[in-house]
């Protein structure tokens, strides 16, 4: 099993809309994509609950059967739109993806 895990920290203000607006705006769109993209074997995806200066806004974490399938998710024209958007309120992001 492929892991992806993603973290962001989100800009205060973006985009019109407050860190708190843009993020349940971002989980919401990304919890859409498992019934739209076959590829995805599981998603976890939450904010942030202890809001260290450590800390992240918001975390995700999606399951592949292979390194193909990733792709075909970071390709989809509906994940793209959320990728899109995200790049656009947030201020720094992390990830790794291995298998498990």
């Amino acid at each position: 099993m492929l892991k992806h895990i993603v973290m962001w920290k989100f800009a205060p203000e973006a985009e019109g809309k407050t860190r708190e607006e843009n993020l349940d705006y971002v989980i919401g769109e990304l919890k859409k994509l498992p019934a739209q993209i076959p590829q995805i074997r599981s998603m976890q995806i939450g904010k942030d609950v202890l809001g260290s200066e450590m800390s992240y806004d918001c975390g995700l974490i999606v399951e592949f059967d292979s390194l193909d399938d990733m792709r075909i998710y970071k390709d989809h024209p509906l994940h793209a739109a959320v990728s899109q958007y995200v790049k656009k309120v947030r201020t720094d992001r992390a990830t790794v993806d291995f298998y498990d």
